[in-house]
């Protein structure tokens, strides 16, 4: 078990290919599914783990520098800049791609416990930061309000509850975008747990 990681034998390649896909199906499927609910991107972000982690295993065995490596990586990244992907998705590409390419390395002398501690981490790090954004984000919403008399400084209190009891959720922060005294409305900004 030890040196797992180690011998290029084809047996080798199945059990690491099986290994990165166990992780790739734990980030994709669990973590990214969970909180994108993109389904559409499921089919690519597989693909992409799979397509880079062969890739690169077939490079160990050709005299390739490593600037090869990054350059086919580099040119996938601006491919999928041509669409329009958020900055998280794209963060996914990055986090698949790295899984790819540190369980297709042949490191000399290098556990199996040490990948499965590495790849842990790549995994893990993405659902604690899904549930820290989950936990203090806030959905925003632009509402006209008719009560210009509770946007006074003293009385905060009362226009969180007033705006909550009419909104049907707890509204944590509110900002005042504009006031119109003369009809007697202003447009607000209002933050609530989605």
């Amino acid at each position: 078990m030890q040196h797992l990681f180690i011998s290029p034998t084809v047996w080798n390649i199945l059990i690491r290919f099986v290994f990165t896909l166990t992780f790739l199906f734990i980030l994709i499927a669990v973590i990214y599914f969970r909180y994108s609910k993109k389904g559409k991107f499921l089919f690519t972000l597989f693909l992409i783990g799979i397509i880079v982690f062969f890739i690169c295993f077939i490079l160990k065995g050709v005299d390739i520098a490593i600037g090869m490596g990054l350059g086919l990586f580099a040119i996938t990244i601006l491919r999928f800049r041509t669409r329009n992907f958020s900055l998280k998705d794209m963060a996914y590409i990055f986090t698949v791609i790295g899984i790819s390419v540190i369980n297709s390395a042949n490191v000399p002398d290098s556990p199996f416990f040490g990948f499965l501690i590495i790849n842990t981490i790549v995994v893990v790090a993405p659902f604690i930061l899904e549930e820290f954004m989950r936990k203090n984000s806030f959905d925003k919403q632009s509402i006209n309000y008719d009560n210009v008399e509770l946007l006074k400084p003293g009385n905060r209190q009362k226009l969180l509850k007033d705006l909550s009891f009419r909104k049907g959720q707890i509204i944590f922060r509110i900002k005042i975008l504009k006031v119109d005294f003369k009809r007697e409305t202003a447009e607000l900004e209002i933050f609530y747990k989605g």
